[in-house]
């Protein structure tokens, strides 16, 4: 055969190593022979020859697994049944492997039974055809495993969700008892080998964890005892264990089994001396691990309620938290995290309960400590400790809540005070509880006069090692609610975070930064008499700082200065901005070329007043005095500077966002101004095509747009008509795809502008630029513009201007719609090009009923034109991406929908073809080769 052929030398290309174009020609030719019909017949033949390479033989099975989720719509009743007798017979050629053909034709043929009411009872036919003959049986398990996975969770088959219930409950259902038996039979078959008897358990486990089997149906069934044997052996362990936890976890609903509650936890707790017998073997522990923390969390109201019986399953837990393997440790946190909540519920507990979770919290801040010698763990390892040590913080969360916080941060407090009492301690021993210190700090009572006191006694004299330190400081900016219930504090604390900053490590600085931040965030009205002091510190130790630590103080000031009455916040506020509007003076003045440094330090300047401006953000709805002018002097250093140095990205990127700020902080005030800022914003973009000024134009659109003054609507005009035509210019030298910030923040504009200045948009000369723009981002495979585009297309097509009204409409709209009209009538055929490949291509899910709204209106405002346009746009849109059938059903919808002048079902066939465009998307990337 001709496809046999072309299938081997499609194969051929990825046993050799060619190149990518190679590769992808090659994947793409098989991706469409997956989807042919004659595709049937070849893989038939090629499954079957015994002179196919095993490559051709993995594809076959595959492409029969795909052609049966994706394909069986296309044949006839006769021809399924024939396809059964067809993979029935590859199954029994291949019974006895390789295992991933034999995976793939049970996969192939689970499907079908799936979606073949006509086969009455697959199960049975399976067990009659493969279950008799030992040779066959493993082809038979490895079915009955792969079966209630596939009905339950491939849900890329086409079938209704009536008749998923039906056929569901047919295969799984009805067949539960019949399968265990038979899985207990074969198990204690003699002479069944160690991979028959793990085929039985995986078996076993897919039809519990798909909720088929009534655990009360195993009370008297060989298989739980035989599962807990099958704990002993090296090579059945693994599976063993996943079957006992699904056990396990089909018991949860104790009530309803009890009975088997009673057989499983005998067999669970005399787990619990192995757990010292594998103390070597870190998987046997793993998987231990796994069953005690299973049985813990289904079973938590019996161990609360007869702790006398089940206690020993929590303490198996605590052994398993308490193992050195990190790795381990986890696979029991969720269970102490249930547990806490339990109790929590419960007016008394057992002491059993507190003395384990007291357990736990030593066991936890052992697990905390670093390694003697940090060098030892390479970079990945070393970050993934500090992430694992959160996770661990959560599970002395949990202590707290059993335990009480007080109680928890006083041992840990003991803890330091005993370490410190020795001599040569290790900074490990008081790192580690310090941490535990600040994981517990959520649940701490601001009102606390016991523990905290007494930490925060201690803190200024622990070691000055720099982890030591760098911990003490989180601390301080952990409890900062605390100290701001107890402001006696805060001068301590300043102390220590001034000493922070003055440390040679670089964290340490970082804490120092964060502890102030959050100091002056929570107590910003115990600080305001400190904010002096705060100045001289800046004066003194700034320029020692590095720019993250600065912008932490520079933050933490402005939470001081959000706390003052409202002249003083003003007055301060004007203090700290003037410092650093004078180094921007200072630079704009300057007679000679800026070095480096000095660029990157007014940046850094910028990005301080920034961040001061955004804690502030304003001081009241009027101006103070002290403010009543600051705006004019303030863009009077900025307007030259921005001439002089704003084709310097950084020195844009600030500024435009400094200035951003302005507009929340002087509101109104800045109506005067505003002129001179657009003019200023759209000369920077010409001159350096930087999005950042389009983004403050359109900010600046969006927040005075209903602003009548006849200077700033001429100001909005000049942007719109300026920066549009520079876009033609960069279009000309750029695609779309170079220049994707550009376009999204001059589309951000547009909106603004449509929906505050429609007077501006519609009728200048740059409306129908602006249209173009809109239409080029749909090429772009990036989410946010081609919402942008589909946003602003939709606002242009809705637009009331277009609705056919009784009533004069107002003056303006006439204007409006000529200006549309002619525009639509120009690029409707390549704009609908544009829609529908972004509907079968890169467009997100969420921007669908966009595309839905615009065709709508196209179909109901210009439906002559639209049912032109369609068929040879249709025609072009690739089969991989819009089959043909669909293409024909969407074109059939469009024009039923036009003639029957109900344009609200134009979205249905848009929705139906983006369903069919999916589908068919989503069938190619899996993959002519994925299993």
């Amino acid at each position: 055969m001709a496809n046999v052929q072309a299938v081997l030398s499609a194969l051929q290309v990825f046993s050799r190593a060619p190149e990518k174009a190679a590769l992808e020609q090659a994947n793409t030719w098989l991706q469409d022979f997956q989807h042919s019909s004659d595709a049937w017949a070849t893989c038939n033949v090629l499954l079957l020859s015994p002179e196919a390479p095993p490559a051709a033989k993995i594809f076959a099975a595959q492409t029969f697994r795909t052609k049966v989720t994706y394909d069986l719509a296309d044949m006839s009743s006769p021809d399924l049944l024939q396809l059964r007798e067809t993979l029935l017979k590859a199954l029994e050629t291949y019974h006895a492997g390789p295992r991933n053909i034999l995976v793939q034709l049970c996969l192939a043929i689970s499907g079908l039974s799936l979606q073949l009411p006509a086969w009455d009872d697959p199960v049975q036919d399976m067990i009659d055809a493969f279950g008799r003959n030992p040779a066959t049986v493993p082809a038979l398990l490895q079915f009955l495993t792969v079966l209630p996975e596939e009905v339950t969770t491939n849900t890329k088959i086409p079938i209704t969700d009536d008749e998923y219930k039906e056929r569901a409950a047919k295969l799984l259902t009805a067949n539960a008892t019949k399968v265990t038996d038979l899985l207990a039979m074969y198990l204690q078959a003699p002479g069944a080998t160690f991979t028959v008897q793990t085929q039985i358990f995986n078996a076993l486990s897919s039809w519990l964890a798909a909720g088929e089997v009534v655990a009360m149906s195993l009370l008297n069934s060989p298989l739980i005892p035989y599962s807990f044997q099958a704990l002993n052996s090296e090579e059945l362990f693994d599976s063993a264990v996943t079957v006992v936890c699904d056990l396990i976890h089909e018991t949860q609903e104790v009530e309803d089994n009890m009975p088997v509650i009673e057989v499983l936890v005998p067999q669970v707790i005399a787990l619990k001396p192995k757990l010292a017998e594998y103390n070597e073997d870190p998987e046997k522990i793993r998987g231990l691990a796994r069953i005690f923390a299973e049985a813990g969390e289904a079973y938590r109201s019996l161990l609360l309620h007869h702790p006398e019986t089940f206690f020993p399953i929590v303490e198996a837990i605590g052994e398993c938290s308490a193992y050195s393997d990190l790795d381990i440790v986890p696979i029991t946190f969720s269970f102490w995290m249930r547990l806490a909540q339990s109790i929590g519920k419960r007016p008394s507990v057992s002491p059993l309960f507190m003395d384990a979770y007291r357990a736990l919290m030593d066991v936890i801040i052992r697990h905390l400590h670093f390694p003697a010698d940090l060098t030892t763990l390479t970079g990945q390892e070393a970050e993934n400790f500090r992430s694992f040590r959160h996770i661990m913080g959560d599970t002395l969360k949990d202590c707290c809540y059993v335990l009480g916080t007080e109680q928890c941060l006083m041992a840990a407090y003991d803890r330091i005070t005993r370490e410190l009492a020795r001599p040569n301690v290790s900074w490990q021993e008081i790192e580690a509880p310090l941490f535990a210190m600040r994981s517990m700090g959520a649940e701490v009572d601001p009102n606390d006069d016991q523990a905290v006191p007494k930490i925060m006694d201690l803190i200024p004299s622990l070691p000055a090692h720099p982890r030591v330190r760098y911990a003490a400081l989180l601390i301080v900016s952990r409890y900062t609610y605390w100290i701001n219930k107890h402001p006696d504090y805060i001068p301590y604390q300043l102390q220590y975070i001034s000493a922070g900053f003055e440390d040679p490590d670089q964290e340490v600085n970082a804490a120092a930064g964060q502890a102030l931040k959050y100091l002056c965030q929570d107590c910003k009205r115990h600080l305001v008499e400190f904010l002096p002091q705060l100045h001289s510190f800046l004066a003194t130790m700034g320029t020692k700082l590095v720019q993250d630590d600065k912008v932490q103080v520079y933050e933490a000031i402005a939470y001081v200065i959000s706390a003052m009455p409202m002249e003083q916040a003003a007055q301060s506020l004007r203090t700290f901005s003037l410092d650093i509007l004078g180094h921007v003076h200072a630079l704009a003045a300057k007679t000679i070329p800026p070095t480096k440094d000095e660029l990157l330090s007014i940046t850094h300047d910028l990005e301080n007043l920034e961040v001061m401006l955004g804690v502030i953000q304003a001081v009241g709805e009027h101006l103070p005095a002290s403010c009543q002018n600051t705006h004019q002097e303030a863009w009077a250093v900025f307007e030259p500077f921005l001439a002089k140095y704003g084709s310097e990205y950084p020195i844009c990127e600030r500024t435009t966002r400094v200035l951003r700020l302005a507009l929340t902080f002087f509101g109104n005030a800045l109506l005067p101004i505003l002129p001179s800022v657009l003019s200023r914003m759209v000369s920077c973009f010409e001159a350096t095509g930087f999005s950042s000024y389009l983004w403050m134009a359109g900010k600046i659109v969006g927040r005075f747009g209903n602003e009548e003054d006849p200077t700033l609507r001429l100001a909005f005009k000049d942007v719109y008509e300026r920066a549009s035509n520079k876009l033609v210019l960069l279009l000309q030298d750029k695609t779309p795809q170079m220049i994707p910030d550009v376009l999204e923040d001059y589309l951000q504009m547009l909106l603004q502008m449509i929906e505050f200045t429609p007077d501006v948009f519609f009728p200048s000369p740059a409306f129908p630029i602006g249209f173009r723009v809109a239409m080029a981002a749909l090429t772009l495979v990036h989410s946010d513009i081609v919402f942008a585009a589909l946003d602003l297309l939709r606002t242009i097509f809705s637009h009331e201007c277009l609705e056919p009204n009784s009533r004069p409409p107002p003056p303006k709209f006439p204007i409006y719609a000529a200006a549309i009209r002619p525009v639509v009538e120009r690029e409707g055929q390549e704009l609908t090009a544009l829609l529908l490949a972004g509907l079968v291509g890169d467009f997100p899910e969420e921007s669908i009923p966009m595309v839905a709204t615009i065709f709508r209106v196209l179909g109901g405002l210009w439906p002559t034109q639209l049912l032109a346009w369609l068929p040879p746009i249709v025609q072009q849109l690739p089969p991989t991406v819009a089959p043909d059938q669909a293409k024909s059903v969407f074109i059939t919808d469009i024009n039923s929908a036009i003639q029957s002048a109900d344009v609200e079902k134009v979205k249905y066939a848009i929705r139906n073809l983006h369903r069919a465009s999916r589908k068919a998307r989503e069938r190619r990337r899996a993959g002519p080769l994925d299993g």
